[in-house]
């Protein structure tokens, strides 16, 4: 079964060859999928801070590439031969609206197997991937992108606009994976280190799971004002020792001298990682989301920790599962909380780079770029 609605020969892309150097907007080969794959008409893609740390030559990735790994389309051609089935087992079609994983896997390594498909051995990473002959669209900042087999796949409902839905696939597919595994139950109080889009996006998360408290901290202020909207009930400034000591006693004070009873660190920040663990309570979790670049060690007491029973984890990206609750989410609670403010611009795709210069300079957490003119 072949299915096509397009006859275009090319797509255009911004290719980023290196820190510093512009993006070049180049016409990329647009070939037919083959069997398992699905191309995507890009709608949207906003972009993540970790595209903005490449970009500034902070993390490394392969290069020539199409960056760009929060994506949203609609399909626009299924290979030859073989139904694609979306993460809920339905068969897909040309013009469903979709987002999908960050990552292809291959679902048959060790890491695949042991539930780490985010860790595949044959990892295929959207936005991530060297261009190829094989394969040049992989990334959100061009008009098309082709999806490996082994790729998660879930529909966007369309009463979810494209601001909303786009950060799904990365920022609250990541929440739901840190939430999952920090195990929030009803009542408890819960501490959110940065209030980016993660963090905000973990905030309003934490109180539709049945968290009494949530504590916001950041370094800005309008952003921990910002979390009042979604969902925080207590907001810490820190970068200094008055913050700490505020964050102390608020910890103290919320839960009867008890302890945090979990604690979710989104901002990177090795000082923040450091005043958190001995906040927790006795059997306190601590999830470890926000160090993807590299940083400075922590110390931790040993004692503490086993004398506490904490339980410190660490997360890299997601599952398929958390994928769909991550759209589920959005779905049930797009009007109860205000996502579409967390993007702050939308660019053409050939001004990507006024929209990165944006991004930096105002400390966007969230701009979109509309690669193909339909959908601008």
């Amino acid at each position: 079964m072949s299915t096509t609605v397009t006859t275009t020969q090319t797509s255009q892309a911004a290719i980023f060859y290196a820190p510093g150097n512009p993006f070049g907007l180049v016409a990329l080969p647009l070939r037919q999928p083959r069997a398992g794959e699905v191309r995507v008409r890009v709608s949207c893609c906003t972009i993540c801070g970790s595209d903005v740390h490449t970009y500034r030559g902070h993390r490394l990735t392969p290069t020539p590439t199409v960056l760009g790994h929060e994506i949203l389309g609609v399909i626009d051609a299924i290979g030859a031969d073989q139904q694609v089935l979306d993460h809920e087992g339905i068969a897909l079609h040309v013009g469903d609206r979709i987002t999908w994983s960050i990552a292809a896997s291959c679902g048959d390594c060790f890491y695949c197997n042991d539930a780490l498909p985010q860790k595949c051995e044959h990892l295929f990473k959207y936005g991530h991937e060297k261009v190829s002959d094989d394969h040049p669209l992989s990334g959100g900042l061009a008009q098309h992108c082709l999806l490996a087999p082994g790729t998660a796949i879930v529909r966007v409902p369309d009463c979810i606009s494209d601001l909303v839905a786009c950060p799904a696939n990365c920022a609250t597919a990541t929440v739901a994976a840190a939430l999952r595994m920090a195990r929030i139950r009803a009542g408890q109080t819960v501490l959110i280190q940065g209030m980016g889009a993660l963090g905000l996006t973990a905030c309003a998360m934490a109180r539709e799971m049945g968290a009494r408290y949530v504590i916001g901290c950041d370094v800005v202020q309008e952003r921990l004002e910002l979390g009042r909207q979604f969902g925080v009930t207590h907001t810490v400034r820190m970068g200094d020792a008055e913050g700490d000591a505020q964050l102390a006693r608020l910890a103290k004070e919320l839960t009867q001298g008890r302890g945090i009873d979990v604690a979710i660190e989104l901002s990177g920040s090795r000082q923040a990682m450091q005043a958190a663990v001995p906040l927790l309570r006795i059997g306190g979790r601590y999830a470890l989301v926000g160090a993807v670049c590299p940083t400075d060690n922590i110390v931790i007491n040993p004692e503490m920790v086993v004398r506490r029973m904490l339980t410190i984890l660490g997360l890299h990206n997601y599952t398929p599962d958390d994928l769909l609750t991550a759209v589920r989410f959005l779905t049930q609670h797009h009007q109860t909380y205000p996502f579409e403010q967390l993007v702050q611009g939308s660019w053409p795709l050939n001004e990507a780079d006024a929209a990165f210069t944006y991004a930096i300079k105002h400390h966007a957490l969230r701009v979109a770029i509309r690669p193909s003119p339909e959908y601008s």
